[in-house]
């Protein structure tokens, strides 16, 4: 079974649900349980509005958009998000009435993370980056500049190897880059605002960002117009490290039944996303505990386009260990084809003491 250090993961990963109130400011968001650090929000009624992403080390009123290539923005007239406090965090509405955020009376979902609050200074690698980070979790945000050399080794500071690290250029319009280290091939990358597969090469992180990537940095592509290095850009990459009983990132392989595959997670999933690999492009899917309630759940939002909130029959059944697909839909559950997970937990099946939570 899988032991974990982290008995309540609801202290680190949690998803609250608010319905919009046309724009009324500063309006507070609570219910998170703890400070978060990264918050990213998805009206679910309305596919007029983005995706949007703000995390601490930038600022939470400064924010990028998953699904587009935009380049960052600040206090912006669609709202930002102005504080954060020990159990959610401030909206202030913008000079626009569309918010991203709070508008009209739609559905709004924010998934929320834990980092290390205020970022440092870190000098792990070639060039200077800053970090918030919380090795308990195994999360860390990273800001960085990337300079005119070759490849840069950017200090993450999560103390072990990241499974997971999502990048966007911060003042370009690059697409964002994510990377699944030792779950991908050495030189194969995803972009999350696209439904693209794999591709290989060094437009994404230099070719071996398996071997070099390691328990203090990663390494960054360089190049006119490279998705992590170009010199002098500015970057943000948020990094994971698989914690057990925690969070996983790995892949599995579809069997194309209503009886679909199980996947081994060792806890209850809050939140887990698939992206399917090869063969018809799909996108980055989402499912939560919330939106939701109950099993098996089909209430899913892609990271990559701004549609409403689907609750067609890609059905997942989110169980005390891990989740199991109902369903044979080729986005998830094609046979044969290869997926890409995230997940993180609501329970732990086995907690810090080796005793198992009651499964459900």
């Amino acid at each position: 079974m899988a032991y974990t250090t982290i008995d309540d993961p609801g202290l680190y990963f949690n998803t609250v649900l608010y319905t919009s109130n046309n724009g009324s400011s500063p309006r507070t968001i609570s219910g998170v349980g703890f400070q978060p650090d990264w918050v990213w929000v998805k009206n679910r009624d309305s596919s007029d509005f983005n995706h949007v992403a703000a995390d601490v080390v930038r600022g939470l009123n400064t924010f990028n958009s998953p699904d587009t290539t935009g380049a960052e923005l600040t206090n912006h007239a669609a709202g930002f998000i102005s504080s954060a406090n020990s159990d959610g965090f401030v909206i202030t509405a913008g000079s626009s009435n569309l918010s991203n955020y709070d508008s009209g009376s739609n559905k709004q979902v924010a998934w929320c993370w834990k980092a290390g609050g205020s970022a440092s200074s870190n000098s792990d690698g070639d060039i200077t980056s800053s970090v918030s980070v919380d090795q308990t979790p195994g999360f860390s945000i990273v800001t960085y500049t990337a300079s005119s050399t070759a490849t840069d080794t950017v200090g993450h500071g999560l103390g072990a190897k990241p499974g997971w690290i999502v990048v966007k250029e911060r003042n370009g319009t690059n697409n964002w880059c994510v990377a699944l280290p030792d779950t991908l091939g050495n030189n194969e990358v995803l972009q999350l605002n696209l439904s693209n597969n794999i591709f290989a090469g060094s437009a994404g992180f230099n070719d071996t960002v398996n071997t070099g990537t390691t328990s203090s940095v990663f390494v960054s592509g360089s190049g006119a117009g490279n998705l992590t290095g170009a010199s002098g850009q500015n970057y943000v990459a948020y990094c994971f490290v698989e914690k057990q009983g925690f969070s996983k990132f790995s892949k599995y392989t579809g069997n194309g039944s209503t009886d679909g595959p199980f996947i081994y997670c060792g806890f209850k999933p809050a939140w887990v996303m698939v992206k399917r690999l090869s063969g018809t492009t799909q996108g980055w899917y989402m499912w939560d505990n919330r939106r939701n309630g109950f099993n098996p759940d089909n209430f899913n939002l892609e990271a990559n386009d701004t549609a409403t909130e689907d609750d067609g029959n890609r059905r997942i059944d989110l169980l005390s260990n891990g989740f199991k697909w109902r369903s044979s839909d080729t986005i998830v559950n094609n046979s044969g084809t290869e997926y890409a997970l995230m997940a993180f937990a609501e329970s732990p099946q086995v907690n810090s003491n080796g005793v198992p939570n009651n499964a459900e």
